[in-house]
């Protein structure tokens, strides 16, 4: 469905699991959309199961975009993902379709949304096996340590139990860049936004439920075949909720029960987090619960995009 906005954008974002991927597809389909991913799983190559990553049928029926973009030994961060998302928004504006970004990496959504300003800092292989040496030899709270003496105030803002995190930070902080926080621009959106709500118990089940729909489609092997292929398991494709978790069984370091119920907590857990990123009392987010939620978000769009065609009218006159 065509709509005179000059820069509309549909976001849905929440914690994993709670569906977003399904409802983009129903309301891409009904409002002539495609979509852009928000995911940093599913940038990679060959890691299709574990990530949730849409069927090929999907991904026939509806454009998706920022998906399958580098393989899973490539380096892949905010900066770049940020330029592949505004890449794709203005093709699929070209194209004439509604764009619907989709996701659950709350970095991503929010740095597209609030135009954040990301350094221009190139990773750097050499410091950083330096560093995950360190984090192997004395504990990650060694190289968080190291974040506090170069940078006190981006260790205020980095998990201290997320290496990588930590690693970039430090990275960033060595060119004489400041982590306080990221310089934001405006892009000038018109947005709609859509969280999909579901209480705890409930979005743990679906989880558990999921994760075991994953390996009974060939989880297991996709991350063997992965490993055969040379691809690292300390890679930070491989480290992803469940990889890790399924390359520690294939080394023989744990059994496949405990790898499954190591997934499934770890997953809670990153649920968790994503709430500290789509937070229930932001009032730029329309909230619904999970379940039955086609119709509620069909009419929110519809809505919204009348209200923003009068809008364009009354401006023009």
């Amino acid at each position: 469905m065509p709509t005179r906005l000059s820069d509309p954008l549909v976001v849905i974002l929440g914690p994993t699991a709670t569906g977003k991927s399904h409802l983009a597809m129903q309301l891409a389909t009904k409002f002539n959309g495609q979509i852009i991913s928000a995911d940093s799983r599913q940038v990679y190559s060959s890691m299709d199961i574990g990530t949730a990553k849409p069927s090929h049928a999907d991904q026939q029926a509806i454009p998706h975009h920022v998906i399958n973009v580098v393989d899973p030994d490539a380096s892949f961060g905010l900066q770049m993902f940020k330029s592949l998302a505004i890449e794709a928004y203005r093709n699929v504006k070209l194209d004439g379709n509604l764009p619907f970004l989709v996701g659950g990496t709350g970095q991503y959504v929010w740095a597209v949304l609030e135009g954040w300003q990301v350094p221009d800092v190139p990773p750097n292989e050499t410091f950083r096996r330096r560093l995950e040496t360190l984090a192997a030899e004395s504990g990650v709270d060694a190289v968080f340590e190291l974040l506090a003496s170069v940078d006190n105030e981006a260790s205020d803002k980095v998990d201290p139990r997320n290496l990588r995190r930590i690693i970039r930070a430090i990275e960033i902080a060595r060119h004489g860049k400041r982590n306080s926080g990221p310089r934001t621009i405006d892009p000038g959106f018109d947005n709609l936004i859509i969280g999909l709500k579901m209480d705890r118990q409930r979005l743990y089940k679906r989880i558990d439920d999921r994760v075991d729909e994953m390996m009974a489609s060939g989880w297991l092997d996709e991350v063997r075949s992965l490993l055969a292929r040379g691809y690292d398991s300390c890679l930070a494709s491989m480290t992803g909720v469940g990889y890790r978790e399924l390359s520690a069984h294939i080394h023989g370091d744990i059994s496949l029960d405990e790898a499954v119920t190591k997934t499934k907590f770890r997953t809670h857990r990153y649920a968790r987090q994503q709430h500290a990123w789509f937070r229930a009392d932001d009032p730029r987010i329309r909230w619904i619960d999970a379940g039955d939620e086609m119709d509620l978000a069909t009419t929110i769009l519809q809505e919204w995009l009348d209200i923003s065609d009068r809008q364009v009218d009354n401006t023009g006159r």
